[in-house]
């Protein structure tokens, strides 16, 4: 096994747990469900691989289980057991981050192994490929949308809302109607991530799409 035993009177991993996402994450940060269901499932792994590895019940986990060489052997368990990727294997790692910085604010003698988490490296990786459209195959695209039914009018206009304004799906999840100003300078506001709030002026002409006549 990595890692120490727990010592008798370490505090139990639960209500620090809790308050993480409730006070932290929620009310403190003001993630969104998405953002925090992905701190949710990295957390939820990790005490699985921390309960296995010190042969427990994630129930009877306390503070001190959460070593530096546990969290080491569960990030090479990411890698090469459930073969993640170095991107996700780096967005569970941000996670961690934000986990240990936080036990380190509600028990001191934690900061120890939080500064030594803190100090694990992301680790380098080729970006994403993008792939985009071209403006005749996103024409293409409108030509073979459906004209009639009772979602044709919206499916339209949100993909060419999509287009026009460059934003994200969740974006235009989170819009609401006072984030719209209509009319001949129309703009809109999009709730963008961090938690700010991007304007977007009305599209010119020589980039928009139009319904397809």
């Amino acid at each position: 096994m990595v890692g120490g035993d727990a010592v008798t009177g370490a505090r139990p991993l639960g209500p620090l747990i809790q308050s993480f996402f409730k006070d932290h994450l929620v009310t403190v940060k003001g993630l969104r469900p998405a953002s925090v269901r992905s701190y949710r499932d990295t957390i939820r792994l990790l005490l699985c691989f921390v309960a296995t590895d010190k042969g427990t019940k994630i129930t009877k986990l306390t503070i001190t289980d959460l070593s530096f060489e546990r969290v080491l052997g569960f990030l090479s368990h990411l890698e090469n057991e459930r073969h993640n990727h170095v991107r996700t294997r780096n967005q569970r790692l941000a996670v961690l981050h934000a986990l240990f910085d936080y036990l380190a604010s509600r028990d001191p003698e934690m900061l120890g192994v939080a500064q030594r988490v803190a100090a694990i490296p992301m680790k380098r990786s080729a970006p994403a490929e993008t792939h985009y459209l071209e403006r005749d195959e996103v024409e293409a695209l409108w030509r073979q949308l459906p004209r009639t039914g009772r979602w044709a009018l919206r499916d339209r206009a949100l993909l060419l809302f999509l287009y026009n304004t460059g934003a994200r799906v969740q974006e235009v999840a989170d819009l609401r109607v006072e984030h719209l100003e209509l009319g001949e300078n129309a703009v809109v506001r999009l709730h963008g991530k961090g938690d700010k709030l991007t304007t977007i002026p009305e599209v010119p002409h020589s980039r928009s799409l139009k319904f397809p006549t």
